[in-house]
């Protein structure tokens, strides 16, 4: 027997049929002789309609009448899937986050967990009762309701799996694993069995949307094995404990396995990224500080960054990256400050994608950016931006060659699933 948490997205919770359709695969679960506990998003769409509610009543709304808005979608569903699995039989109930209570620090919208009291939920558990969770709340220290910001539900889910102690936490969601790249460019992508922490959180925070980048995180600190499986399966389908999905685990679980290690696990694309060029920046200590601290006191990230050799008259080009929905703040924030900073031109791109190369293979092999720089080359495809980390080369391409982009990469590295015989 084992203790497991299943997630459930909001694509899977879209109505009562599909609601049903989850309670099925949990009514499986726990007939296998596993204790279960169960984390649901809102319906598909909910959030967002919550969202505009909050915006029309108030353009200026406070964040803590806010959470209690948002935070309503999950409690929904998280109660009309107790309220089927009672239907089928099963013992259930809900338990919402501040019940447990799920604990968080007090930023409303984007809270952070910092512990969560499973006593009682243990006790109920032990007893073959279901616990349904729902995702992306908690509350603060003041008893006020938080929410955890966006994808936040795979974050709850690790951090239960890991106040509970679950022996994994399996993400339901409408891919069946985690692939080379989307399948919905490259038909011959392949799903991984295996995937380490590291890799899958280089891979989140590139553009794959498979999971939640704070929630591979938590994971990887906590130690969780997580499994990326699809919640539209039928109902001969294998059971989760066969291991349809994707495992995430740790390097040394990944080591035990025995398996021949691929150079390159997957290639990942985003499009959301904007570029900005300051011309002429004075090349003296301290003057990108200028630039940087405003942004980051605006809370805009910034990816990519190039400063170029300083010229004969002491200036410099810099080039950096920003996501696209913060691409007009960002701009009035320079140009308010161009006179500290002391940059001639401001130079902006909405037209750029971001395209990565993910693998902890790039440790132990050299050679890994060549491939991926002549295989752009050889298909004309201009390179305007490159970051590196241990396991990843990011390049910044024109939008419109992210998909010739991805399928050449996918290729050049043999990633390219084998055609099956007719």
């Amino acid at each position: 027997m084992a203790r497991i948490v299943m997630k459930f997205g909001g694509t899977s919770m879209a109505g009562t049929e599909r609601i049903r359709r989850v309670a099925n695969i949990v009514r499986r679960q726990q007939a296998a002789g596993h204790e279960v506990a169960v984390v649901v998003s809102a319906m598909a769409g909910e959030t967002d309609r919550l969202v505009n509610f909050c915006r029309e009543a108030n353009p200026l709304y406070d964040p803590a009448e806010y959470d209690v808005v948002v935070a309503s979608g999950e409690q929904v569903t998280s109660g009309l899937l107790a309220l089927t699995l009672q239907a089928m039989g099963c013992k259930a109930r809900s338990w919402l986050g501040w019940q447990l209570p799920i604990l968080t620090e007090e930023a409303h919208a984007k809270a952070r967990i910092h512990e969560i009291d499973s006593a009682a939920l243990l006790a109920e558990m032990g007893r073959g009762v279901i616990a349904v969770i729902p995702g992306f709340q908690g509350v603060g220290a003041d008893g006020r309701i938080t929410t955890l910001g966006r994808g936040g539900s795979d974050t709850s889910a690790v951090a239960v799996a890991a106040a509970i102690g679950a022996d994994r936490c399996d993400i339901y969601t409408d891919v069946d694993g985690v692939y080379t790249t989307d399948p919905r460019i490259v038909a011959r992508a392949r799903k991984q069995k295996y995937v380490t922490y590291e890799e899958m959180l280089e891979l989140a925070s590139v553009g794959a949307k498979v999971l939640q980048t704070r929630s591979v995180g938590l994971a990887m600190k906590s130690r969780v094995r997580v499994q990326v499986l699809s919640s539209f399966i039928d109902d001969d389908a294998p059971p989760a404990d066969d291991l349809p999905g994707t495992m995430i685990v740790s390097d040394e679980e990944m080591e035990g396995l025995e398996m021949e290690r691929q150079l390159v696990t997957g290639i990942a694309h985003d499009k959301n990224e904007a570029k900005v060029i300051l011309t002429r920046v004075p090349d003296r200590p301290g003057a990108v500080s200028h630039i940087f601290g405003p942004l980051a006191d605006a809370s805009i990230n910034v990816d990519m960054i190039i400063q170029n050799v300083g010229r004969d008259k002491g200036e410099t080009d810099v080039t950096f990256t920003v996501p696209k929905a913060d691409l007009a703040r960002a701009q009035a924030l320079l140009e308010d400050k161009r006179g500290v900073i002391g940059y001639n031109r401001i130079i902006t791109d909405g037209h750029v994608a971001k395209v990565s190369v993910v693998g902890v293979g790039m440790k132990s092999h050299a050679g890994v950016a060549a491939t991926m720089f002549k295989a752009l080359a050889d298909r004309g495809i201009n390179v305007q931006a490159i970051s590196t980390s241990e396991i990843k080369v990011s390049v910044l391409i024109d939008e419109d060659e992210t998909e010739l982009a991805v399928r050449v990469l996918h290729t050049a590295y043999g990633l390219d699933a084998e055609e099956e015989a007719a």
